[in-house]
């Protein structure tokens, strides 16, 4: 494989955390930088390797990062997800798109060899298709992170036909994950239900319980990430963003998957504004263009992931690993 060196900006979220071990079982420790607005944790700066304080809203520094380590490749993942992106709009907005941009530019600038931009069904809104939601439909979101989403996958798609970036896209589902806590999105009941169930045997819900959202085990999400950076461009044949399915399913559904590992495990439902959100969402998701156009297939089905997380969560909170 052609020697590349990685940035990871957002490296410390609930998805970077993960990619960077895998780029790393990829490319190698030294050739994998990781990047964040903060310092993170000092297990989890240890965990991330070579980490370099970054505030992606600065070029300046950004391209300070790219010079000092002959950088080819970028993962963007920094974002202010959608329920705390609903409390800081504007900033959300700035964060998201600017962000995004300032990548693009010095992708130009520096001749990268390729981008990753995280897309999201957050994209979709109440004028979509609920089900199994096609690859190109009408959109319309209704939450700023949706909107910077859908014009983040315009700006890609622009930069690539323009100049030629060779930026590629997935739109993920809620990702559930146990290296790290819940960040701030909608569907992250579904990271924190496992948490309670080990600690306290109950958890209360702020969506309802037949509230169906489409999903993904984070180990499916990293592999459909390589896969579509590791695919040769002429089978990329979405510049916007890619659909990506994993399952569906609704809080009552992993409440019952958890209770055939956790007997004594009890949910409760007190729905909040997260729950318009959801509502504006798709239920399931129709991935059928990225299965042609490079292969896609999920491992993990629900009761795989329940007991996959139950029995991770345990081991990393005592030994320290998940903070």
């Amino acid at each position: 494989m052609q020697k590349e060196s990685i940035l990871v900006i957002g490296s410390a979220g609930q998805l970077g955390v993960e990619l960077v071990a895998a780029l790393k079982n990829v490319y190698g420790e030294t050739q994998v930088v990781s990047s964040d607005v903060r310092e993170p944790a000092k297990i989890r700066k240890e965990e991330l390797g070579i980490f370099e304080k970054l505030d992606v809203l600065n070029p300046v520094r950004l391209n300070e990062i790219v010079e000092k380590y002959q950088i080819t490749q970028i993962y963007h993942l920094a974002a202010m997800l959608s329920a705390t992106g609903e409390k800081h709009p504007k900033h959300a907005w700035q964060l998201n798109m600017q962000g995004l941009i300032n990548v693009l530019d010095i992708a130009i600038e520096k001749k990268l060899h390729k981008i990753y931009f995280p897309s999201s069904i957050a994209v979709f809104g109440p004028t979509t298709p609920k089900d199994n939601t096609p690859q190109f439909c009408s959109m319309e979101p209704t939450t700023v992170y949706g909107i910077s989403k859908q014009a983040g996958e315009g700006w890609c798609n622009y930069y690539f036909k323009r100049y030629g970036v060779d930026v590629r896209s997935l739109r993920y589902p809620g990702l559930i994950g146990y290296k790290s806590m819940p960040g701030g999105g909608t569907t992250d009941y579904a990271v924190d239900i496992y948490h309670k169930a080990l600690y306290s045997k109950t958890y209360e819900c702020f969506l309802s319980e037949n509230t169906y959202l489409p999903m993904m085990y984070m180990d499916d999400a990293i592999k459909a990430t390589l896969d579509l950076m590791h695919a040769d461009a002429s089978k990329i044949a979405v510049r916007t963003s890619y659909n990506l399915n994993g399952m569906s399913f609704s809080p009552k559904e992993i409440a019952q998957s958890i209770q055939k590992i956790i007997p004594e495990f009890t949910i409760s439902y007190n729905p909040d504004f997260r729950q318009a959100i959801a509502d504006s969402w798709p239920n399931s998701i129709d991935d059928s263009q990225a299965q042609k156009d490079w292969g896609w297939k999920p491992d993990y089905d629900l009761d795989k992931m329940t007991q996959t997380m139950l029995e991770n969560i345990k081991i990393g909170i005592e030994k320290g690993i998940i903070v």
